[in-house]
């Protein structure tokens, strides 16, 4: 049988689950295990966040150019998610987050940017679909790039690229957001002033 008296799960290995976080603990890379809501599961949990909902804009997006974008900064963002949840002495071998990485954010947000003009006020999030899913990926970026602000004052982490990083992808998530737009025809967003 499958189940337990009790309703759980016996003990047969499945490659669906290990069962390993069940005390509420999870293993960083590294020899060390912490509890489930400590800043670094906390940190690089925003982050995989974060890549969910860009690959929910990606399958949104109208374009192929900001499909690319956003695949190209997910794969980012899975190694950026390797060096958040290492031990800080096994960091550096997972290190793929610097200034080149940083660069092409600034070099692609330019270049989409450069095709509309910016918003003089606040956006309101929701004028399209694919949009709507960029500017919940931008504010999950954020909160992302919150919590690693933390982890580099506490000293959890050393790489100072990681939050250069998340602050440059909020803004290439917010000029797709407002390309998308322009894409479907919405020439003027809503913006947060009532008019």
């Amino acid at each position: 049988r499958g189940f337990r008296e009790r309703g759980t799960l016996s003990k047969t290995k499945s490659p669906w689950f290990t069962a390993a976080g069940d005390d509420g603990a999870t293993g960083l890379l590294g020899a060390r295990r912490v509890p489930k809501y400590h800043p670094q599961p906390e940190a690089f949990g925003t982050v995989d966040e974060a890549t969910s909902a860009m690959g929910l804009a990606r399958a949104l997006a109208a374009d192929p150019e900001t499909r690319q974008a956003l695949l190209e900064a997910q794969r980012h963002l899975y190694q950026m998610m390797a060096e958040l949840a290492a031990e800080p002495a096994a960091q550096p071998q997972f290190r793929a987050i610097g200034r080149e990485q940083v660069a092409w954010l600034e070099t692609t947000t330019e270049a989409i940017g450069g095709r509309m003009a910016l918003p003089r006020e606040f956006v309101i999030p929701g004028d399209s679909p694919a949009a709507a899913a960029l500017d919940l990926a931008r504010a999950i970026v954020r909160r992302a790039e919150r919590q690693v602000v933390k982890l580099l004052d506490d000293g959890y982490v050393e790489n100072r690229e990681i939050t250069r990083y998340l602050n440059r992808l909020s803004s290439l998530l917010f000029a797709l957001a407002r390309w998308q737009d322009a894409l479907v025809g919405r020439g003027s967003v809503t913006l947060a002033k009532t008019p």
